[in-house]
């Protein structure tokens, strides 16, 4: 079985192709390296990747839609899972035609060649930000709440994909299924989350800046628990012209001060706050409800936040930027 995983320099994209290659299957990653945070880092994930067997790296634009049309239509993959997307909350208010171009046109360009190409099954990133800003409840976030007010271009556009492939299913018959991830963290993670700016902050004894005064909560999610989602899906394929909406989470939100305390814990070290106003563009809390996914494929994470992110700063201290 031949797997395309665009966004396979990224986090999520690095970890997924290392347990599918280890799974026996052929995987061919496609990223293109953008510098939206160290590139050096993105390296280090390739690197890592292309030593193992049965894996090659194309470096290349999903929203170049003639370029990915005819790398799908060489590859003829069975299964395609689109991770590659311009992250970020706040970048998309200093630089919004980056999500445009990104995440809107490079997920047609993925629709696009998985439709003429007959692929079987399509996962794709979507995102926790879709629910906007609403108050937690003991039920979480569930995939029928609304989905109409988001807080950010970056939120828009995640829901602008969604859109767009119920669309796609309907039309043409594409075995979809799209992945609200809520906020993962764990080794070889993005520079840009609060979790790793803060370690790189707090070990070089600068002082962190405290969003929402400290008062939000994150339903932080270690990658082992999120790989375990994206394949059980990838086992259990949508039925053709169906395009299915899952959370994946933790479900244990967590209040960002206590993230911060268990991490200065793993670094023998005590942050330095500065309490600031909420960020234009964030919500307050999230909180994934995955009784949908567990009922799919007994989806069931396993790692807390103080078991996870000491596995983190194990590998932050011994990697450097």
């Amino acid at each position: 079985m031949t797997v395309i995983v665009t966004g396979a320099a990224g986090f999520i994209g690095m970890h997924l192709c290392e347990r599918l290659l280890g799974r026996g299957q052929a995987v061919l990653g496609v990223d293109d390296f953008n510098p939206y945070y160290d590139v050096a880092l993105k390296e280090a994930r390739a690197e890592r990747l292309q030593a193992l067997p049965g894996f090659r790296m194309v470096r290349q634009d999903v929203a170049d839609a003639p370029a990915f049309e005819a790398l799908v239509g060489a590859a003829m993959p069975d299964l395609v899972v689109h991770l590659a997307a311009q992250a970020g909350v706040r970048y998309s208010l200093e630089n919004p035609f980056a999500y445009e171009r990104a995440n809107v046109a490079g997920h047609l360009s993925v629709l696009e060649a998985c439709r003429r190409h007959g692929v079987a099954q399509l996962i794709y990133a979507s995102s926790s930000s879709v629910y906007g800003e609403r108050p937690l409840n003991a039920q979480g976030f569930c995939e029928t709440d609304p989905t109409d007010e988001p807080a950010s271009l970056y939120a828009a556009t995640k829901r602008a994909c969604e859109l767009m492939s119920t669309a796609y299913s309907r039309l043409y018959g594409l075995s979809q299924t799209g992945l609200r991830f809520f906020t993962v963290y764990g080794p070889w993670g993005r520079p840009d989350m609060a979790y790793f700016s803060f370690a790189q902050k707090i070990t070089a004894g600068e002082p962190i800046d405290v969003f929402g005064e400290g008062r939000m909560a994150r339903d932080f999610t270690y990658i082992d628990d999120i790989i375990d989602g994206v394949l059980g899906v990838a086992d259990h394929p949508a039925a053709p012209g169906e395009n299915r909406l899952f959370n994946i989470g933790d479900s244990r939100p967590v209040g960002l001060m206590r993230m911060i305390e268990v991490l200065e814990q793993a670094l023998g070290k005590t942050a330095v706050k500065r309490m600031q106003p909420m960020q234009p563009g964030d919500v307050s809390a999230t909180f994934a409800n995955v009784g949908k996914l567990k009922l799919l494929c007994d989806y069931a994470p396993k790692i807390a936040l103080e078991d996870g992110l000491p596995k983190f700063v194990q590998w932050f201290q011994t990697f450097a930027l």
